[in-house]
Order: structure tokens, then sequence, then C-alpha cells
């Protein structure tokens, strides 16, 4: 079975398309990613604006175009933190829905955080003991511990590196005391939710997954993408420190000349490896090992599973199966969101 998923992020919109066979572990084919930054089109009243909600538009009936021609059968359309926390987040995914014909599913916080470590923990298998894992994102920042497949707690909180660049960073380079300012209001803003994540068991493996912590373990020493994906990368603190103390002075520009940096993530950098350092720091980590799985595998996998147990699927795409029209006569493309919260 061939399986898309359509992961609407606050910077990028990302179709992974892949081999899912029931008990068996997804295969990836494709991989297409488009530069979004909704979180950068939010404004003062926190709504969408008009040139975001166009470009988000445009952009998903694009992907949703590719998936088909990519033979898929099923799509697993879902967004995440710029869209669930917009005051016009109803209106925006009625417009999606009715001028593409995908029913964009929003994901909570909290199920982020315990579909990543789903990924996670099927990554490293059962060998790893108790994990803790933290995820970065454009708008949120995600973390989770436990023993099992399920989390013992799961913590979502709006420090991702999109947001904080837009309310922090107005300059560029970002200036020393700005820095300095924000490194403390981090360490306030993560007392208690770093408790909580400690409070469930000591960590035997320490786990970053996203975007920003591949982007800050390759600046930091770890191999290249190229590698594949099962080469061992870490991130150090003591690492962590010393890039930030020089990638601060640099502006965006410069810095998406680094190897490992893209253009669209080189302004929201400095941001991503304050609260890297922060959330290390709050919870006593030395060290993270980096996993190449994260939420769009913890999908995969959720879906599978629930396959395997006769679950409700994911929606076909047209010319797969018979389907049903949606608002506005469009075809509703919709995955199995309902049953992460299950």
């Amino acid at each position: 079975m061939r399986l898309g998923v359509l992961d609407v992020g606050s910077n990028t919109v990302h179709l992974l398309v892949v081999d899912a066979h029931r008990g068996g572990h997804p295969l990836p084919m494709s991989s297409t990613k488009a530069t979004l930054r909704l979180s950068e089109n939010i404004d003062d009243a926190g709504r969408i604006t008009e040139a975001g909600a166009k470009r988000l538009i445009s952009t998903v009936a694009e992907f949703a175009s590719i998936a088909e021609t990519s033979q898929c059968v099923e799509l697993m359309p879902f967004a995440t933190s710029a869209l669930r926390e917009a005051a016009n987040s109803e209106e925006v995914l009625a417009r999606v829905r009715r001028e593409t014909g995908v029913g964009l599913q929003v994901l909570s916080g909290v199920d982020e955080a315990r579909l990543t470590f789903l990924a996670v923990r099927r990554w490293y298998g059962w060998s790893a003991g108790r994990i803790l894992n933290i995820d970065i994102g454009g708008g949120s920042l995600e973390a989770s511990n436990g023993g099992d497949e399920e989390p013992d707690v799961a913590v979502s909180l709006q420090l991702g590196a999109g947001r904080l660049t837009r309310d922090w960073m107005h300059e560029d380079p970002p200036g020393k005391r700005r820095i300095a300012v924000l490194r403390d209001w981090l360490e306030a803003e993560l007392v208690t939710p770093s408790k909580q994540l400690l409070d469930a068991g000591k960590p035997d493996l320490a786990v970053g997954t996203s975007k920003t912590f591949r982007s800050l373990a390759r600046l930091t020493g770890a191999a290249p993408s190229a590698a594949g994906p099962r080469v061992r990368r870490t991130l150090t603190s003591s690492g962590l420190r010393q890039l930030i103390a020089f990638i601060s002075r640099m502006t965006a520009s410069d810095r998406a000349e680094l190897e490992g940096v893209s253009s669209d993530r080189s302004q929201q950098l400095v941001a991503g490896a304050l609260v890297a350092e922060a959330s290390m720091r709050a919870l006593s980590l030395d060290s993270l090992e980096i996993c190449p799985w994260a939420l769009r595998e913890g999908l995969i996998l959720r879906k599978l599973d629930t396959d395997m147990n006769n679950g409700p699927r994911a929606t076909r795409l047209p010319g797969a199966d018979e389907q049903s029209p949606g608002p506005g006569g469009g075809t509703a493309l919709s995955g199995p969101i309902g049953t992460v919260s299950q």
C-alpha cells in the first residue's frame, strides 16, 4: 500500500510517500517539501493573514496532486501548531477543504509529543529502556518521557523556533543583551514542565528529533545526511554552547552558507539553538541522540497498528475508490487522526 503523509507545519509543508505494509516498517519512496512560514504570517490579532492562507491553499492543492500522481491510495493530511493556535483556524481550514478537497486534521500538541515518542521507541527498540524525547518545531516544543510505546508524560509548549524568532529576534544578528534575556526567560518557562518530565523517571536514553536538532548536530560535527539514517549522531551541551556563541554573531544570510543549514531555516537557527540549550539544561542532559524518525513516522506507525486491528482507515484518493464529496463539491481527504487520542 502506497501511503502519503501531508504535514503542514509552521515552517514547511512536507509530503512523505511511503510503501506501508502491515507488520513491516514503512519504506520511504519520495519526499517533497515547500517553504510555508505560517508562523511568520500571523497578524497582531493572532490570525493567519490572507497572503498566508492563499499560500497554504495553493501548496496543499499542489501536494495533493503530487500524492495522486505518485499513486498513493491513501493520504493522511495533518497540521500542527500554526493552524492549531490561529484565531481564524476554523475559517482557514474550511477554505482549504472547500478549495482543495483536503480535510486537514489538526493535531493537539500532546498528540504530537505522543506520536513522535512512538516513532522514537520503534526506532531504538525496547532495549533502550526509558526514553526522554525533545522535539523543536516552528511553533512549539514537545517533550515526552516513558518506558513503553505510550509516554508516561507528554507536554507541548509554545517555544518553537519560528515563534521565538518572530517575537524576540528583531535584529539581525541579535544583540548579546537580547540573547541573555531570552535565555533567562526560557529557563523560567521550563521550570515546571521539566520537573513534570523528570518526575516520571530518570531516562536511560535522551533523544532529540526535528530538523532543528539535526542541523545543530551537523554544525557541531555529526555526520551529514548523505551518510545515511543509521549513522549515530549526537548533540552535546558543550558543543551547543560553543555553536551559539558562533552563530549568534552571524547574520541570517551568513548562517545560510553553513553546511547543513537551509536558507529557510537560517533565520530561526539561533532561537532553535537557544531552546535546545535551555531544554537540555533544564532536564540535566549532557548529550542527546538524534533520531531520524519523528512525527510523520509516528503517524504512519499508528495507522498501520490501527489497520492491523481492523480500525478506521484513511480516506482513499480519487480514482482508488468511490468518494463522497466534501463541502463545496471537493473530495474530502482525511486520515485516521481520530485514532491517535484513543
